[in-house]
């Protein structure tokens, strides 16, 4: 895992913690540490459940109702501050997180994009999934930066800012027809296109359906040979 002022030793922060905002504040602090720092740093883990929305999705006539048609479906609403749609965590769908130092926030952002989409791909393969870049049509959280079999799996999103870049996603480990069902309502009232079938999973193209599983190998195609720090996410990621 290189970064754009060489090689580091990458802090790794491996779980969550007890609440959804106390969770991201792990990521937030991991960041900080970036750019503080000047190392890399990696997370892999199973948010809490929920359903996560984007700004443009806030911002949308039927947000209300998508709200509600999640909610009553078990799935706490959370607002994300990077754009994209909805995207439902069952407590079992994996996140990533790779934050980098950046030197200058104006280039380098498609070499990111295509150095975490391989990393996923290559993870991916080596549980066994035949994963591919693309998504099919009527995806959720569509966007450019997707791995697909048999479904999308994996969206990939980018938050830019000074000193530090960070490059996230979602990876869906098992449960794709329980997050096709709860995005079908939320979509149809944000009146964005979404096919069910689309949502693919590990399990779903012949990998293993543990999500433990799929965080070791996620952490092993972007921290690869590097020297890794590892930390408890109960644990402040600067102590």
């Amino acid at each position: 895992m290189a970064d754009e002022r060489g090689d580091r030793a990458v802090r790794v922060v491996r779980g969550r913690v007890a609440t959804r905002d106390s969770d991201q504040t792990v990521t937030t602090e991991m960041s900080e540490y970036v750019a503080e720092t000047g190392n890399p740093a990696f997370r892999a883990w199973t948010p809490h459940r929920q359903m996560a929305f984007g700004r443009r999705d806030a911002h949308a006539e039927g947000y209300e109702r998508a709200c509600e048609a999640a909610e009553s479906r078990g799935f706490p609403v959370v607002k994300r501050s990077v754009g994209g749609r909805a995207v439902a965590y069952t407590g079992r769908t994996v996140a990533f997180a790779s934050a980098v130092p950046i030197e200058n926030d104006r280039t380098g952002l498609d070499e990111r994009y295509e150095t975490a989409t391989t990393a996923v791909i290559r993870a991916l393969r080596s549980l066994g999934v035949p994963a591919r870049r693309g998504e099919p049509a009527n995806s959720f959280c569509p966007g450019d930066h997707s791995v697909q079999a048999h479904g999308k799996i994996c969206g990939i999103a980018q938050r830019v800012r000074r000193d530090v870049a960070l490059v996230s996603g979602v990876v869906v480990v098992a449960d794709h027809d329980a997050i096709a069902a709860v995005l079908e309502p939320v979509y149809e009232a944000l009146d964005v296109p979404f096919d069910p079938g689309s949502v693919g999973s590990v399990a779903r193209s012949g990998g293993p359906g543990d999500a433990e599983r799929v965080i070791r190998a996620l952490e092993d195609a972007f921290v690869g040979d590097a020297e890794r720090r590892v930390t408890d996410a109960r644990e402040r990621v600067d102590d």
